[in-house]
């Protein structure tokens, strides 16, 4: 039951049983250095929430001194567009004297805003929130204790966002891989596949809205079932590629891979398969890594520009606007280079 009147610190200590020095140490963000647990320390934050304390959280966010730590969260590490932008932001931050914090959510939402609790605990100056499930739940958390945060990847409402021209890159996708499936056989050789993503996913929508408009415009259009946009878990992938070759009679012409986590999953499944199948198939990846140019069959990428993106990400932090805008940069192309046959 919440206190009625302003709930002070001692009136916490009696609710939580720690001591008024270790519920100010919470509070504060000073309880890693008091050697306090994290769940304690969590513990007391949420009870202060329950209590009216916000108020003093704030009061804390709007402090003059500033720790010099700039946080990022990212769905992964393993994905080489997200180690990239990892790298790019460190890059960005020390430029200007402050000391990056970065850590992985694996895409799942509770671990998102348990993440994003800890590091406001760290007394972070500011956060930047990539490719996260939900966003604007991320920008309640920081508005709270009055913590400035930008979007990166997938935009939010409630903040700042940094993004790729989805649908332009995977409309310059689809019609490279068009072009390279007629180039490469002179005549139309079966459906087209897209695989990877997740429909709720704005991306993923921007991606496929792309992918469906110019299939439209060139072949006369898709029916669903040549869309796999179930997960971004590559397992999920492998699974989707067994069903795609089953359902064509075999690996199709031409095909979307949307992102290189889809891409790990349909090459486990191809790995079982006979070299000779792979005569026809023609790849178009939205998302980039440079050992994709040298399989045995083209693969066209998207690459997103990482170091615009940013650079623009912290122009926008710097400039301390209220303004919810959403800045798109345009990605590029990355033609194949496919291997030469091995002659023996």
């Amino acid at each position: 039951m919440k206190k009625t009147g302003k709930t002070t610190i001692y009136d916490l200590a009696k609710l939580t049983g720690a001591s008024a020095s270790t519920v100010s140490a919470a509070l504060s963000g000073s309880w890693r250095q008091r050697r306090i647990k994290e769940g304690t320390a969590l513990e007391i934050q949420r009870i202060a929430k329950e209590n009216g304390y916000t108020t003093n959280l704030q009061a804390r966010g709007l402090r003059k001194a500033r720790s010099g730590l700039v946080g990022m969260i990212v769905p992964a590490h393993t994905n080489r567009y997200f180690s990239t932008l990892s790298n790019a932001f460190e890059s960005e931050a020390r430029k200007r004297g402050l000391c990056p914090v970065i850590v992985s959510t694996l895409r799942d939402p509770a671990e998102e805003r348990r993440t994003v609790e800890t590091l406001i605990s760290y007394a972070i100056d500011s956060l930047f929130v990539v490719g996260a499930t939900d966003p604007d739940a991320i920008s309640d958390i920081c508005a709270s204790v009055n913590i400035r945060q930008i979007n990166l990847d997938l935009p939010g409402t409630k903040a700042p966002s940094v993004i790729t021209d989805d649908y332009l890159g995977a409309k310059l996708l689809t019609e490279a891989l068009l072009k390279a499936m007629k180039e490469r056989h002179g005549h139309e050789c079966g459906k087209v596949y897209f695989i990877g993503g997740s429909k709720t996913d704005y991306a993923t929508g921007q991606r496929i809205s792309a992918f469906k408009d110019i299939m439209e415009s060139e072949v006369g259009g898709i029916s669903d079932d040549q869309i796999f946009a179930n997960s971004y878990d590559p397992n999920a992938s492998t699974r989707d590629a067994e069903t795609m070759i089953r359902q064509n009679g075999g690996l199709p012409c031409g095909l979307f891979v949307n992102s290189t986590f889809a891409f790990e999953g349909i090459l486990r499944y191809f790995s079982r398969l006979p070299r000779e199948q792979f005569s026809d198939i023609t790849v178009g990846c939205y998302d980039y890594d440079p050992f994709a140019s040298f399989m045995h069959f083209p693969v066209i990428m998207v690459r997103q520009n990482v170091k615009m993106m940013m650079a623009e990400a912290f122009r926008i932090m710097e400039n301390s606007t209220d303004s919810i805008e959403i800045s798109v940069v345009e990605p590029s192309l990355v033609q194949p280079r496919t291997m030469p046959e091995i002659r023996k």
